[in-house]
């Protein structure tokens, strides 16, 4: 059996490097959606890990609502990357400073 602690030193260093892909590239529009999404993993090993050792099933129901709301995040978010790429010619957040049309 593994130790709740386990799992939460995996999802704090899931979290961690999460945030460290944030503050670090700011420039790749793609690997922002990834830290984001490594962002809700992180939240999700919480909630099941949590959910499993308070023997507690609302926890569990709890992830597939928010592997949902990711699932159409991440449809979203690559749709409109894919309308900049095709009007901007690139996917450099720098480059994307002005929205108007």
């Amino acid at each position: 059996m593994i130790p709740l602690s386990h799992y939460l030193i995996l999802s704090a260093m899931l979290f961690a490097i999460a945030v460290v892909g944030i503050f670090l590239n700011r420039k790749n529009v793609v690997i922002l959606l990834m830290a984001i999404e490594l962002l809700l993993l992180s939240v999700n090993i919480n909630f099941v890990a949590f959910s499993h050792y308070l023997q507690d099933m609302a926890g569990q129901v709890f992830v597939f609502f928010i592997l949902t709301v990711a699932a159409a995040e991440a449809a979203i978010g690559l749709a409109i990357l894919i309308v900049l790429f095709r009007n901007r010619r690139t996917i450099n957040v720098e480059d994307l400073n002005s929205l108007s049309g």
